[in-house]
């Protein structure tokens, strides 16, 4: 199916709740991330203009709700994509939740679906269902919570959930519902995707392998009678130069030693996740073969679960590669980068002012008239303004 492409699209980063570091692999250059420093990242991403944060889930990770609900006071614009665990939490708990943070966050809610990957993290958190039927109970938690959320009165019996004159007394600041974020790579998870979800999620793979995905959800929602959009998951290592880039790639893993990788594959190779086994596939834990796509860098995933590949280059380049995946149709791009304040800014100064942003994004310090744009030469004369090199 042809993609309709978006004149505009929507950029967001990411708040490093499992941790964050100079170095892959090794506690060598690890920083605490702790309430001050996600503090710093998330009014980073407000001042620069990207359009939300996405907080990742799980056991390795700080709680989503009670960080998004500590920093939404504390940032202005900012979104907080958050996330609901369909079998972790009933549809009424998670719905009343999801009203509250919306309507305290002043309509600045969105919502990703998780339905968990990992099945020994599953089991810790007291999940024993096969994978097949964890997609079932999302797609019925789904199709409880959404009811909800739009002002019904849900009586309900099916197979995982029982409800009975379910209702929300304080309804949610978006209507219906604040939209809903969803990946998922298996046939389940797209079926579910193309039934349910208003924005379907890939993590960074090949363009064409990309496009081939979406157009596999697409005939799915096609079929479904409705129509989807699409965001892509990826980090990004923006310097002035493709060689300063490239240089910043080998350093992040330039302390990653061959026993600490083969770990981490150990890990992945446990998950019945298909996006995760896509993502191990791009690189084998090979070190030597990551460059995976021009300026498509798989180097990350050595280590790290979920997301496991980087735009890599200067600003003009990153900026193509950003715009060929949304000529194939994609809207919403989710981004971080290591550290994630340093790169929050090297890309938020770099590159974004040059995308085609449906939103407001701060733009490049060149008017040295109305602010201290870089410092004041010998404390005496502010820098003359200059034409941006991106």
């Amino acid at each position: 199916m042809a993609a309709e492409i978006p004149d505009r699209i929507k950029v967001l980063w990411f708040l490093p709740t499992h941790g964050d570091s100079r170095y892959l692999g090794t506690s060598e250059g690890g920083r605490a991330v702790d309430l001050d420093y996600l503090t710093q990242v998330a009014q980073a991403a407000d001042t620069l203009g990207f359009y939300g944060v996405l907080l990742p889930t799980g056991r390795s990770c700080e709680d989503s709700w009670v960080v998004a609900s500590a920093l939404a006071p504390l940032t202005k614009r900012l979104r907080f994509l958050v996330a609901v665990r369909p079998g972790l939490q009933s549809p009424t708990l998670a719905a009343r939740m999801t009203a509250t943070l919306d309507r305290i966050s002043n309509g600045r809610l969105l919502i990703n679906v998780v339905t968990g990957g990992d099945p020994l993290e599953n089991k810790g958190d007291g999940i024993f269902l096969p994978h097949a039927e964890r997609y079932e109970v999302t797609q019925e938690f789904l199709q409880v919570y959404k009811r909800l959320l739009s002002g019904e009165t849900v009586e309900h019996e099916g197979r995982h959930f029982h409800i009975e004159d379910g209702r929300l007394l304080f309804p949610p600041v978006q209507s219906p519902y604040p939209p809903l974020y969803f990946g998922g790579s298996s046939d389940a998870g797209s079926t579910v995707a193309a039934q349910e979800i208003d924005k379907y999620l890939t993590w960074g793979e090949p363009p064409a392998d990309v496009e081939s995905k979406l157009n596999g959800v697409r005939k799915l929602a096609d079929k479904a009678g409705r129509k989807l959009s699409f965001g892509i998951r990826l980090h990004v290592i923006a310097r002035e130069t493709t060689e300063e880039a490239w240089a910043a790639a080998d350093r992040l893993i330039s302390r990653l030693d061959d026993e600490t990788i083969a770990s981490a594959q150990k890990v992945f190779a446990r998950m019945d996740s298909v996006g995760q086994a896509r993502m191990s596939a791009l690189h084998g834990g090979d070190r030597s073969k990551l460059e995976i796509s021009p300026n498509l860098w798989a180097g990350v995933g050595l280590v790290r679960g979920g997301a496991g590949t980087a735009l890599v280059g200067d600003p003009a380049t990153i900026a193509e590669r950003i715009n060929e995946y949304r000529r194939l149709g994609i809207d919403t791009f989710i981004l971080s980068g290591y550290p994630h304040l340093e790169e929050a800014y090297r890309f938020g100064e770099l590159v974004l002012p040059n995308l085609p942003t449906d939103h407001a994004v701060k733009a490049a310090g060149t008017n040295v008239n109305t602010g201290p744009f870089g410092e004041t030469i010998a404390g005496d004369h502010r820098p003359k303004s200059l034409a941006s090199a991106s």
